[in-house]
């Protein structure tokens, strides 16, 4: 690229933010700037309540894992013992 046209490039996208940023969306960033990651204190409870409920749902399904684990585990003992040949005696 040319140095000549790179100026005006950066010219007008420089100008494009400016005006973008000044607007609403620039107010709502600094907002939420100003704000910080806090945000309503409602909806971080009721994010950090969904959080205790998904571990818990998480600490049931390895459960239930464990529980199918065991069980297979049995059944393949078992279909195992039928397979092998009876002793003659």
């Amino acid at each position: 690229m040319d140095s000549p046209f790179i100026v005006p490039v950066v010219f007008f996208i420089m100008t494009g933010l400016t005006v973008i940023l000044r607007g609403p969306l620039g107010q709502a960033l600094a907002q939420r700037l100003r704000d910080g990651a806090g945000g309503d204190p409602t909806l971080r409870a009721d994010v950090d309540a969904l959080r205790g409920e998904l571990d818990d749902v998480r600490h049931q399904l390895a459960e239930s894992q464990e529980r199918l684990d065991f069980a297979e585990r049995l059944l393949a003992r078992r279909t195992e013992a039928e397979q092998l040949p009876r002793g003659e005696g």
